[in-house]
């Protein structure tokens, strides 16, 4: 970082109060690199001449600004596109705008198809790129910006891909072809059905059968000729050129998840699931009582982890010039057999009074399903066939990087990445470096995400080391850098770095102080940056590598702008439980003082997603809490917001904290936080309350249920009550599934727990949530009712999904909250 000050833990704030100077909402400079004992002076929050209301900071946010969002480079590296869309409006607008402009051209309907597409392929040369718009192809020449439009129908294409001769390939549901660039020929390279093969001309079989061809020469004449005219269709397909390929029939029983070609157009690859599988649910409908016909429709829902059995996949390859189909055995994947889930397993069944006996079995297998990427599971060599893939155990315990036999469809291992817990569904970005026979990929395996590169069969060197996270990695266009994203100053400030793959040198590239995202240009001479502090929003800025930083766009409302924010403190709350340091932002009131007589209430909020990261030095992504906290200072509250253990953000140690034991060793970092509270600001630890939604609501719960003198209050939004009917994909990962580890969700679900409520609890859902469902607040309201405590009370939104998205909702639940606070804090 570029000051000393920096290196202190202070921010702008508190550099300002201990120079004697007033303070100010404006954030100059960076916050610290590392507080791991904060003993400085809290910043004193700023005075505000007019107080914040619920009415205006959960009214449609529009007033802030409307932002740019998912925006990349154009071809030529000189400007920038993005979107822009109004909360209400169901429409968004899609601007460009020059690295040396100051304002951005708004694009006519009628010209988005010649505007540059972030997601497109480029051929062997880099003078065309080939990309997909409304579903149709269009190639553009870099060179001239001439743009060509190769197909107009209303079947959307799936994909398309440049072969190494300079011929597109597309592929239509489970149909490819290739565009032949000098002829303009589209041929069909393969047609996939996924049904059993026709049986062909029968030869008579039984008794009676082949007594008729015997005695009536018609029905003999009838066979011989299907005979002969099945032979010459043969014939004529191996010997007419001008045909197009024999169809693959692969069999009734599967569907194509996933389908590949290769760069020469030779081989594809075939993920298969099993046709029955769905990921819904086969027995439960979601209720919408307002439906505009007046009735109540019955809405589809996902599958709950307790009935959801992932099927995996199964892979075969197709040569195509062979015109010979192989099947992937998944005995090179090193554990393939392994019996993962034994102590678990051993566990439970002692638990029943049994005795488990371990047995190795072939694993389900799939392409690994990473939650935030772009990229695919399925990486081809850019010149050779080769071919590597992704995979993960439906278990959640392994991930694979393997390599592809695809004569003989055997699989070797080039790395297996293995977790008692669960594998990460994030930082799995993975490929081959150009011209080499080496990967580089990210791994989690040293504690914390960094990245690697090891050639086939060779050992993996790491390119990256340290307590810190390594993320968003980008190959540079001349293969000579690695970018990436890392919070290595401290765990809530993100920058952007690069390291030289022939030296191993690194280096920071950006000196941001708050969060970031980034992207390369095409040219690989400047940054593209979306990025935020902790009190203004997201803005775009271009940094050239190794010059100074510009903004671009400046979106930021001038109401927002102008209102003298409190920029929370990120401080380090040591932890009485062995989990080192809890990061946490902390809210003062107005009028801030250590050493008054009246201690301050307090509120902790909970942030959702448990594995996200909030107590950064970028914007909230939780804008109207953020607001909401400012409100609460305001009245008198001390504010905190953690990042307890199974946050985002800290390494694969603080992921898995929670593995088998959701919402306990969080409510213990709460007690940590809490305590802190009293020590440092002044707060009567008596007088505290705690609320949050989903993730958070869920600790809502546990902290009330579990630890009943920590909170005198909590409000759960959008809670899960009950892990058992949570999805699969996130719940499996931490608990594993209710048949095999039925201790893990008996001890991680709030409904088991809720004899122990003691405290007022509010209790809020939205009727058309189809993330954690309605039910589980109705099943825990009747079993509170049963249970005969008479302190909580229940909200329901009828419309709303997990997500609130009318702004008379929002008031409606924070007024409630507040209202709570006010009455039980005070």
């Amino acid at each position: 970082m570029r000051s000393v000050m920096r290196n202190l833990g202070l921010s702008a704030l508190a550099v300002a109060v201990l120079a004697g100077c007033a303070a100010t909402s404006t954030e100059t400079a960076a916050p610290a690199s590392s507080p791991q004992a904060f003993q400085v002076p809290l910043a004193q929050p700023p005075q505000v001449s007019q107080a914040l209301t619920l009415n205006q900071i959960m009214a449609n946010p529009d007033w802030m600004g409307v932002f740019a969002k998912e925006a990349y480079w154009s071809d030529d590296s000189q400007s920038v596109l993005f979107a822009r869309q109004a909360s209400a409006s169901p429409l968004r607008s899609y601007y460009q705008q020059g690295i040396n402009d100051s304002r951005a051209v708004e694009l006519a309907l009628d010209k988005l198809h010649a505007a540059d597409q972030q997601f497109g392929v480029f051929d062997r040369t880099k003078s065309h790129k080939a990309y997909l718009y409304q579903g149709n192809i269009f190639v553009k020449q870099l060179s001239t910006g001439k743009i060509s439009q190769l197909t107009r129908q209303r079947s959307a294409i799936d994909g398309v891909r440049y072969l190494n001769n300079g011929d597109i390939a597309y592929w239509q549901g489970d149909n490819v072809f290739q565009i032949h660039q000098y002829s303009g020929l589209v041929e069909q390279l393969a047609e996939i059905k996924m049904a059993k093969a026709p049986e062909g001309v029968k030869e008579p079989t039984s008794y009676i059968a082949k007594q008729q061809h015997r005695l009536i020469k018609y029905v003999a004449l009838q066979q011989e000729n299907a005979k002969a005219k099945a032979q010459y269709k043969d014939e004529l397909q191996k010997s007419d050129p001008t045909l197009a390929a024999r169809t693959w029939y692969l069999g009734d029983s599967e569907v194509v998840s996933e389908l590949s070609l290769s760069p020469d157009g030779r081989y594809i690859l075939l993920a298969l699931t099993d046709k029955n599988y769905t990921g819904s649910s086969e027995h439960d409908i979601m209720p919408n009582y307002l439906g505009s016909d007046g009735y109540i429709d019955p809405v589809p829902v996902r599958a709950r982890v307790a009935e959801d059995t992932p099927p995996g996949q199964r892979f075969v390859v197709l040569d195509l010039n062979q015109h010979k189909q192989v099947d992937i055995t998944i005995e090179g994947l090193t554990g393939f057999d392994e019996d993962v889930l034994a102590k678990v397993k051993a566990e439970n069944a002692k638990a029943k009074g049994e005795t488990y006996q371990s047995t190795k079995a072939p694993r389900k297998i799939q392409l690994i399903q990473d939650w935030g990427w772009t990229q695919s599971a399925i990486q081809w060599h850019e010149s050779e066939d080769k071919l590597a893939l992704m995979l993960e155990a439906t278990d959640n315990k392994d991930r694979w990087i393997a390599s592809v036999d695809l004569a003989k469809g055997k699989f070797t291992t080039e790395h297996r990445l293995h977790d008692d817990a669960w594998v990460n569904y994030d930082y799995n970005q993975f490929g081959w470096l150009p011209g080499t026979d080496s990967l580089y990929y990210l791994s989690e395996e040293s504690g914390y995400s960094q990245l690697y590169v090891k050639g086939l069969g060779e050992k993996p060197r790491a390119l990256t080391q340290g307590k810190f996270v390594v993320s968003d990695i980008t190959l540079s266009p001349d293969a000579n850098y690695i970018y990436y994203k890392a919070n290595q100053t401290h765990p809530g400030i993100y920058n952007v770095h690069r390291v030289n793959l022939a030296t191993g040198k690194n280096e920071q590239l950006t000196q941001w102080d708050g969060n970031l995202d980034y992207s390369l240009s095409p040219d690989g001479t400047q940054l593209l940056l979306n990025a935020s502090r902790r009190t203004q929003p997201n803005e775009l800025y271009v940094q050239p590598i190794g010059g100074e930083l510009k903004q671009l766009t400046s979106y930021t409302s001038d109401a927002f702008k102008n209102y003298p924010w409190q920029a929370p403190e990120v401080v380090a709350v040591p932890s009485s439980h062995g989990a080192g340091k809890v990061y946490a932002r902390v809210y003062l009131p107005q009028g801030y003082d250590k050493s008054r007589g009246e201690k301050y209430p307090a509120v902790i909020f909970n942030h959702g997603a448990g594995y996200l990261q909030n107590a950064d030095y970028g914007f909230s992504g939780y804008f109207r809490e953020f607001m909401f906290h400012n409100l609460l200072t305001q009245q008198g509250y001390v504010v905190m917001d953690m990042d307890y253990r199974g946050s985002k953000g800290y390494g694969r140690d603080w992921r898995t904290a929670i593995y088998r034991n959701m919402g306990h060793p969080e409510v213990e970092d709460l007690k940590d936080g809490v305590s802190w509270m009293g020590t440092n600001t002044n707060v009567d630890t008596e007088r505290v309350g705690t609320y949050g939604g989903s993730y958070g609501g869920f600790l809502t719960f546990m902290s009330l249920f579990t630890a009943p003198d920590l909170f005198q209050a909590g409000a759960a939004l959008r809670p899960v009550a009950d892990w058992a009917h949570y999805n699969a994909p996130y719940t499996s990962n931490i608990l594993n599934t209710p048949d095999v580890d039925p201790i893990a969700y008996e001890r991680s679900s709030p409904i088991e727990h809720a004899q122990g409520l003691t405290k007022p609890l509010l209790i809020m859902s939205g009727v058309m949530d189809d993330n954690v469902f309605f039910q589980d607040s109705v099943r825990m309201v009747q079993h509170l009712i049963e249970l005969e405590k008479p302190t909580f009370e229940t909200a329901i939104y009828p419309v709303e999904p997990h997500g609130f998205r009318q702004p008379s909702s929002w008031l409606d639940e924070y007024r409630r909250i507040y209202k709570l606070f006010e009455q039980e804090l005070k």
